[in-house]
């Protein structure tokens, strides 16, 4: 089993179209052969933090939960919305 998790900090501005769109990607996500799990959860003490906890069956199943144009295209929408992992401050 692999399993992938991302904390991420969503610009203020930015937060409640992410969110949405997070949401929808986690129950695509879900839908694909291979997906085990994939949760976004949403911190309750900051609002602008997203953890994402996902679990695939294999490699080849996280290799096909986005073709790489797709993973591109979202990095892209990422950082064009200042979004990234959080980490020391």
């Amino acid at each position: 089993m692999f399993v992938l998790s991302v904390d991420l900090r969503i610009k203020p501005e930015n937060v409640e179209s992410f969110i949405a769109r997070a949401i929808e990607n986690s129950a695509d996500s879900r839908k694909e052969p291979g997906c085990r799990m994939y949760l976004a959860h949403r911190s309750t003490t900051d609002p602008r933090r997203l953890f994402l906890y996902e679990q695939y069956d294999d490699q080849a199943a996280v290799d096909a939960h986005r073709p790489p144009t797709e993973r591109t295209r979202y990095a892209q929408h990422a950082r064009a919305n200042g979004n990234r992992k959080t980490g020391p401050e």
